[in-house]
């Protein structure tokens, strides 16, 4: 990892005011993707996996019917209006193009002539190759806990939503690295994706280990109780904004609770639905978070207190062009929710499950 992101300090310390919290910290590792070139050999998000070429590139074999939604693009041809979009000008000329952009260009030139010669959309291309949504090395990310000698976890996903749930369809693949003789040099890539943000831009990552607490949702309704309790936090004189006194548990979600972003491991971050256990389908027993997809780092307003301290100044500038810091990775899922991905704690290779938050 060639740089560094900090989390900033908490302004309270929980377990101080509430000590009843203690036993429900959680060991987690933010990821804190940022635009970069990652090669086969490094963590990532959405850059290029360390596939061995003899073994076949996983597919979506659902049925994947053609709505012609009007977001539906190539690969190629998001990345390559992203590009332009973060290089958009003041003066409204045209950015001239990099190599790397021309070489899109073309790319996305002759994906067009292809489906002009097809004909009007029919049933979408099945199976469906997969993308890759995260590489992660057990040497940068220890909070893994690998199947036998595995120390490479790789998730990829169908670019379209699927029934029931209308999201991304997921898989995962644990590896030893030492084992990858020749890497696949071409993957396949999907003929098109549902919407812009099931196609994730490649970033380098800074893994950092903080502690989490629970979401308030996860804490018992005497705990609810406990944090909602106002003369708690100022007997404690823990100095919170006096603006929350008439709701004191919004202060420990906004500041205190799980952290936002890409992270392995930590509490779920709740809100969409209230707490959903997920159970193993082999063994029964209750599955623990592997990795958050998050559709945004940090939320906007008093939520940009968990961006990076080496982020705080872009974080609080305006972002009307050019790529938002809070979204490096342009992944948005569901309506800019975040996808938690569980495994079985007794055996990570038991098929693992995943939820929309």
């Amino acid at each position: 990892m060639s740089f560094v992101r900090t989390t900033p300090p908490r302004p309270v310390d929980v377990t101080a005011v509430f000590p009843e919290l203690a036993p429900l910290a959680r060991p987690a590792m933010r990821l804190h993707p940022r635009p970069g070139s990652p090669s086969v050999r490094d963590s990532s998000v959405g850059g290029p996996l360390l596939w061995p070429a003899g073994e076949p590139w996983p597919r979506c074999e659902d049925a994947h019917l053609h709505v012609d939604s009007g977001f539906r693009q190539s690969p190629t041809e998001v990345r390559l209006k992203r590009h332009l979009q973060f290089r958009w000008r003041p003066d409204g000329q045209a950015a001239t193009l990099t190599p790397e952009e021309e070489a899109l260009q073309e790319r996305n030139a002759a994906w067009l002539a292809e489906r002009l010669d097809a004909g009007p959309p029919g049933p979408a291309e099945s199976p469906v190759p997969m993308l890759p949504v995260a590489q992660l090395f057990l040497r940068d990310i220890a909070l893994l806990r690998p199947p036998g000698q595995a120390d490479l976890l790789q998730v990829l996903w169908c670019p379209y939503e699927h029934d029931p749930d209308y999201k991304p369809a997921t898989a995962l693949f644990w590896r030893s690295a030492a084992e990858v003789g020749d890497v696949l040099a071409t993957p396949p890539e999907p003929y098109e994706a549902d919407y812009p943000g099931y196609v994730p831009e490649p970033c380098v990552l800074a893994p950092e280990a903080i502690t989490e607490y629970p979401n308030s949702l996860d804490l018992s309704p005497e705990l609810q109780l406990m944090l909602d309790d106002w003369s708690r936090w100022q007997a404690a004189g823990a100095g919170v904004d006096s603006s929350y006194a008439e709701y004191p548990r919004e202060f420990y979600s906004t500041y205190l609770g799980n952290a936002p972003g890409w992270k392995v491991g930590g509490w779920p971050p709740w809100g969409r639905t209230d707490p959903n256990p997920r159970y193993c389908a082999v063994c029964e027993v209750q599955m623990v978070p592997l990795l958050t997809i998050a559709s945004w780092e940090w939320d906007g307003g008093k939520g940009r207190n968990w961006a990076p301290q080496e982020d705080q100044a872009a974080a609080a500038g305006s972002h009307y062009a050019g790529q938002d810091p809070s979204q490096p990775t342009s992944v948005e899922v569901g309506s800019t929710d975040n996808m938690q991905i569980y495994v079985c704690p007794t055996s990570p290779e038991h098929p693992h499950t995943d939820l929309i938050q």
